[in-house]
């Protein structure tokens, strides 16, 4: 991405730099090279969507081409947004990021405070390897398995856990350490190509000495392939659990019902979604004054996003009344998977059971 401003390739590079403190992100736009190698680094606490940045903010990138670091949900976002026409999508160069997921700011603190029994505040580095969560402080190095932090209740947010889009190949390359040699990680990135704009983008900044680069062996694709089988698989086993309690029509819609009462309106998780824009005026106007609205506010939602929703959470973990609405948005969009074969945020394509079509902006 350095290079690709150095070269006059892109305008603009968005990305995410530490916020408040270890655990906390906050997006950036950098003009100047130099800025973009404050963003190296994961932030697993960074629970950002910045795919709704280029429409609310950016222009839609109509006027700035933009390199963004992007990880699976915000790909997925990228392409919703593109296929309304809010986004424009050769002027955005997608450098996607491996992700096994991520939990919240909060969330975090707990963790070092509650598993490893450290001072969150003397926390110096977070790493996810190997299924294991790493940290450095004041006390030295801990780590602890996921799966196990999860089985306790702690961990990666819920959506994150049934997330499917790891690997997002449907950005211009797909980078990350999975497949890294054991003896090049923390120096080495393992990079797939998935088009001509990402191929041509590493060969200049190969031809210019920016980059190094050496073609991995098949242990390394194999290793790769297989982090990749195990954090899917896990995702297939969260899904199970996640929508058990929604499997029959009758209990899911009860629960709804009963979780949205506390609703109060504030039009969060309308604002954050991806897949809706402009569309808050109509949820004020047939809903005027109730609080909590009628079920009918929810469901209007809930057919609105119903075959677009990527499972990116923002609707549920910004709900300030802790309502679920990912999980009842992702398990309708699953369903709707299932039906109809169309898989939302991978590509261009329309969705198969709706017109997609909204204002320009």
């Amino acid at each position: 991405m350095k290079f690709a401003l150095e070269d006059g390739v892109v305008d603009a590079v968005l990305g995410i730099k530490k916020g408040a403190d270890t655990f906390d992100a906050r997006p950036v736009l950098i003009t100047d090279p130099n800025e973009v190698m404050e963003t190296a680094g994961a932030i697993y606490g960074g629970t950002l969507l910045l795919s709704k940045l280029f429409g609310k903010y950016l222009n839609g990138s109509k006027d700035l081409k933009i390199a963004a670091a992007l990880k699976g949900c915000d790909v997925m976002g990228v392409y919703e947004q593109a296929k309304r026409r809010q986004l424009n999508l050769d002027n955005v160069l997608m450098i996607g990021l491996n992700c096994g997921g991520a939990t919240t700011p909060a969330m975090m603190r707990r963790i070092m405070s509650e598993v490893f029994l450290v001072d969150p505040d003397s926390v110096s580095k977070v790493t996810m390897y190997k299924g294991h969560l790493n940290i450095t402080s004041e006390g030295g190095k801990k780590d602890i398995s996921i799966p196990k932090l999860e089985d306790a209740g702690y961990g990666r947010r819920s959506n994150c856990r049934r997330c499917k889009m790891k690997v997002p190949r449907q950005a211009d390359l797909a980078c990350g350490q999975w497949g890294v040699r054991e003896d090049r990680v923390g120096k080495a990135t393992f990079v797939e190509v998935c088009s001509q704009r990402g191929a041509d983008l590493v060969n200049a900044a190969q031809e210019a000495g920016a980059i190094g680069t050496e073609v991995p062996d098949a242990s390394c694709i194999k290793a790769r392939k297989r982090r990749e089988d195990a954090v899917l698989n896990l995702a297939d086993e969260w899904r199970r659990r996640d929508f058990a309690p929604l499997s029959n029509s009758k209990d899911r819609l009860k629960m709804m019902i009963e979780e949205t009462a506390r609703c109060i309106k504030c039009y969060t998780c309308i604002d954050v979604c991806p897949a809706l824009f402009n569309t808050t005026k109509p949820y004020i106007t047939s809903f005027p004054g109730k609080v909590p609205p009628e079920f009918a506010f929810h469901l209007l939602r809930y057919f609105h996003v119903a075959d677009s929703c990527i499972d990116c959470g923002q609707c549920e973990e910004l709900c300030p009344m802790d309502i679920p609405n990912a999980l009842f948005m992702h398990a309708i969009e699953a369903d709707l998977e299932e039906l109809y074969g169309y898989h939302a945020g991978e590509d261009v394509s329309q969705p198969a059971v709706s017109i997609t079509k909204e204002p320009d902006v």
